[in-house]
């Protein structure tokens, strides 16, 4: 799998995992939790619509509290673009999020650590749309 692979994977699997945790479809709640984290660097910091700074330890916190608790909720993204390095990555796309009549959307730029394995998210910068 090249790089681009990687980073695409990443971000289409995550989302298509976080759409499960939100509506609390997950056959292994324990696994999935667990497999959303795994994409994360240890270092992992976010910068989310609002404007506030999420480090990986305050997003593992809060995804318990949001699991199943929007079982209407579909997510997906587009427009993905990729540029990378051999050691690291930039991609950005949009993330869509819609609950029952009411969406949003959000413009993301993300960062990417690359192994030779996979793509881990190093920072992620969300602006809303």
């Amino acid at each position: 799998m090249n790089n681009t692979e990687k980073i695409v994977k990443e971000i289409t699997e995550f989302h298509q995992d976080i759409e499960k945790w939100f509506q609390g479809t997950a056959e292994d709640r324990d696994l999935l939790y667990k497999k959303l984290l795994s994409g994360f660097s240890p270092e992992f910091k976010m910068i989310n619509g609002n404007g506030y700074t999420v480090t990986l330890s305050a997003f593992s916190d809060w995804l318990p509290t949001v699991f199943g608790k929007f079982p209407e909720r579909t997510v997906y993204v587009e427009n993905i673009k990729v540029w990378h390095s051999d050691h690291h990555g930039l991609a950005t796309y949009t993330e869509v999020q819609i609950t029952g009549e009411s969406s949003n959307k959000r413009q993301s730029s993300g960062i990417f650590l690359l192994h030779p394995e996979k793509a881990l998210w190093f920072h992620l910068v969300e602006k809303w749309i």
